[in-house]
């Protein structure tokens, strides 16, 4: 969706301290660093399509919308805790128990 323009890090692989991020921030949501501004959550995923430049800003921008970001934050939690039984999930996406 965007085009490789936006880099990605799993969280366990990056310098977390160096992003201003805690252990416990990455668990809980996605984080998206940028312009020394940190996003968490739908708001992560809204600036970062914001940022790709594509087609899809367009969407990025939608998702910060008052209405729509409400309704984002509630489906963004429910795809976040269930994402290990959504196709394409993985042992990887499993939340350990949580």
């Amino acid at each position: 969706m965007t085009k490789g323009r936006i880099t990605t890090v799993p969280y366990q692989r990056a310098e977390l301290a160096s992003f201003g991020l805690t252990l416990d921030q990455c668990q809980q949501a996605v984080q998206y660093v940028a312009s020394g501004e940190i996003y968490a959550g739908h708001l992560a995923i809204a600036q970062g399509l914001i940022d790709s430049k594509t087609a899809w800003s367009i969407a990025g921008y939608v998702l910060k919308w008052p209405v729509v970001t409400s309704v984002a934050f509630v489906v963004y939690h429910w795809v976040s805790k269930n994402r290990h039984r959504l196709p394409g999930g993985t042992p990887a996406c499993s939340l350990d128990g949580r």
